[in-house]
């Protein structure tokens, strides 16, 4: 039964609910690389009249933005931005309760990489952080970049570190929306044009226990899949969204999750669906 607005919207508590969009090979990815981009998907009307409150309302916490119901509606409930939120938090979200403007006259040098205030480390995802850029944002103003896969690691030095191989600018046009992992090592990097650089951030919230409940790929196999470079850390985290965190189990060496195959029945040595080991 499709959700009305009143069951979806719950202005006391601030949740939101609407249909999952992401697959299962999407959530996957998302644990493998700690970001999803969603490049243009707010309206320029908004964009321009966000861009023009950020004009005039120069604080860094902008917060009484979250009480205009056209921003609401385009940003903060964005059908395609809401869909993957619901799709990596589960049902009745939590809604941002603190807006940060992150304002910067440019040329600027880079910021120093760094992860938030209370990061924590581990397969858990009970809030996302988000960022939304209402002017387009090339390589020149300085986006933000991001170091794909650093929330699958416990590293705490990195912050020294100036440019590093992989690490992604989320260069990209007016009404991009992008979604993090809270923990994901991230900077601002440099910018060489003259102007103003807006951007917003905000996090979502966790509110029930973990579940598979995005769309369901009828051919996705658990013991096949590629769980990238770091495949213990982001199998561990896929498995948790799924509700199996009792299910994941870790081998070790060359056992599942490494991805090899020796049939189409072969299951790989360790793997939560393979024969248990004898005792």
């Amino acid at each position: 039964m499709e959700l009305t607005d009143e069951e979806r919207y719950n202005i006391e508590q601030r949740t939101y609910d609407c249909k999952p969009t992401l697959t299962d090979s999407q959530v996957l990815e998302f644990c493998k690389q700690g970001f999803l981009m969603l490049e243009g998907v707010v309206p320029d009307e908004i964009n321009r009249r966000t861009f023009e409150y950020l004009e005039n309302n120069t604080y860094y916490e902008p917060t009484e933005i979250l009480r205009e119901k056209w921003f609401v509606e385009a940003v903060i409930l964005n059908t395609q931005a809401a869909g993957a939120i619901r799709s990596l938090l589960g049902a009745s979200f939590g809604l941002p309760i603190l807006m940060s403007q992150h304002r910067v006259k440019c040329p600027t040098s880079a910021q120093g990489w760094h992860r938030d205030a209370s990061s924590k480390f581990g397969p858990e995802l009970t809030s996302l952080q988000v960022f939304y850029y209402p002017q387009n944002t090339p390589e020149e103003l300085g986006p933000t970049e991001i170091l794909p896969g650093s929330h699958l690691s416990y590293a705490r030095q990195i912050g020294h570190y100036g440019s590093i191989r992989g690490a992604h600018k989320t260069t990209a046009p007016a009404g991009s929306i992008f979604i993090t992992v809270y923990s994901i090592w991230h900077r601002r990097a440099a910018s060489t044009a003259d102007g103003m650089r807006h951007m917003l951030k905000y996090n979502y919230w966790r509110t029930l226990s973990p579940e598979r409940d995005w769309i369901r790929e009828p051919d996705f196999d658990f013991d096949s899949a590629n769980y990238g470079p770091d495949r213990l850390q982001s199998a561990q985290m896929f498995y948790w969204l799924c509700g199996k965190e009792t299910q994941f189990r870790w081998v070790g060496g060359q056992a599942w999750p490494m991805r090899y195959s020796r049939g189409a029945n072969y299951k790989p040595y360790g793997s939560p669906s393979a024969p248990p080991r004898r005792k």
